[in-house]
């Protein structure tokens, strides 16, 4: 018998800087970018964050999708119009010095599969500029999607992802970068009637991109960023799907989380059903695709009418919604995590990104209690998770004392 002591780990607390995307008025911004990074740090230590996944857009004036057209516009927190250069990274740093902020990551979320070769050209140019801007913030993962071809079919797409995306992938080993995919299926990108738009979605497509990865010689850059809202979305529950990737031997293929809830509404799953067509949402117009963006934001009328975006602890306990994969468990989330994947503990991000539409607000006071509260709400929820797991698995196993109760099983209806 071994006498093992209580060392509960705990995950690194981050938050994407797109909570709020005006958090540095945009006429001061544009005309001095690296001050929105600035702010935006010194906000994360005021709401309790450690960390900040540092957000990066084509800006609104440079984009394909404009802003009016996204349910969440992303934010260009880091403005790549000027080359990010050694004198903006050592400004940056300054900032997470004196506040005692890490960046866990770059994010840039767009589709990288984009059907029009210039559209596409443009994006992978800038993701080059992201990669760049990370190596110089001795950042070593970026975080975005994979995208889709809408001319494609899926199994064409990831042909198209072999000849297009892994030169992007090389272009991340080149800089010692690992990629990591957020599995959104985007199904409102667009106002086709496809629901899955990044076709990243789930753990089918993502050990069939990461096979792809490895004949190519870049398995270790192609990693994913999981977000337990999109698997409720699709009907999901981490457990499950962790269980699932740990039974397939892909149990290291997550290397980060966005922390976002999704309420299910049943009433919406009763009339369209898990990802079903909608009809006469508002994004056509006369049997064509309006040329409107504010048109065009009904296409998300796909995913919405299914379902409400949660930011952590703003939902109310719901043990039925949980067992139903209705609503995110984020005790068993933070569980099931640690039980079933291969993970270093310390050195991955719980990552918080703020989506709930009645608190989708651009004031930083009325703003800064509720990041405050789902800030502290994750970690708690992170520190109660890493206990149990420490006393169960590490505590009792060494001295052969068992546990009591089943506990969430996986795959179990």
């Amino acid at each position: 018998m071994t006498i093992k002591p209580f060392e509960p780990k705990f995950m690194k607390i981050s938050i994407l800087t797109a909570a709020m995307q005006e958090l540095t008025p945009r006429e001061i911004r544009d005309a001095d970018p690296d001050r929105a990074i600035e702010e935006w740090i010194a906000y994360a230590r005021e709401i309790g964050a450690d960390h900040i996944q540092l957000s990066s857009a084509l800006h609104p004036t440079e984009t394909d999708v404009p802003p009016e057209a996204m349910l969440d516009p992303v934010a260009n927190t880091l403005d790549l119009r000027q080359p990010f250069n050694r004198n903006r990274a050592d400004r940056v740093l300054a900032s997470l010095k004196q506040y005692n902020i890490g960046i866990t990551d770059v994010g840039y979320f767009d589709n990288l599969l984009h059907h029009d070769k210039e559209v596409r050209a443009k994006k992978h140019e800038f993701m080059l500029r992201v990669f760049d801007a990370a190596v110089l913030l001795g950042v070593d993962a970026v975080c975005g999607f994979v995208g889709r071809n809408q001319m494609l079919s899926m199994d064409q797409n990831l042909q198209d992802f072999r000849e297009s995306f892994i030169p992007l992938l090389k272009e991340a080993k080149s800089r010692g970068l690992v990629y990591r995919v957020e599995q959104c299926p985007m199904p409102g990108w667009n106002t086709s009637d496809n629901f899955h738009n990044n076709i990243a979605y789930a753990p089918g497509p993502w050990i069939a991109l990461h096979r792809i990865c490895e004949q190519a010689g870049v398995g270790d850059q192609f990693r994913i960023h999981y977000d337990p809202s999109h698997a409720i979305l699709m009907g999901q529950d981490t457990r499950s799907i962790f269980q699932y990737l740990q039974d397939s031997g892909y149990d290291f293929l997550i290397g980060g989380f966005h922390v976002k809830g999704q309420v299910i509404d049943a009433r919406g799953v009763s009339a369209w059903g898990y990802g079903g067509q909608t009809m006469e949402r508002g994004d056509w117009i006369d049997g064509q695709p309006s040329p409107n963006p504010s048109d065009q934001l009904n296409a998300w009328l796909k995913q919405v009418i299914l379902c409400t975006h949660e930011l952590p602890g703003t939902a109310k306990h719901d043990p039925l919604a949980y067992l139903q994969n209705r609503s995110v468990d984020w005790f068993d989330h933070q569980l099931a995590a640690r039980e079933l994947l291969s993970l270093n503990i310390a050195e991955t991000a719980l990552v918080v990104e703020h989506e709930f539409p009645p608190a989708r607000i651009q004031d930083k006071e009325r703003l800064r209690p509720i990041l405050q509260g789902s800030v502290a709400f994750i970690r708690k929820i992170d520190e109660a998770a890493a206990g149990m797991y420490a006393l169960q698995h590490e505590v009792l196993a060494a001295q052969g004392i068992s546990t009591q109760g089943r506990g969430r099983e996986p795959f179990r209806s």
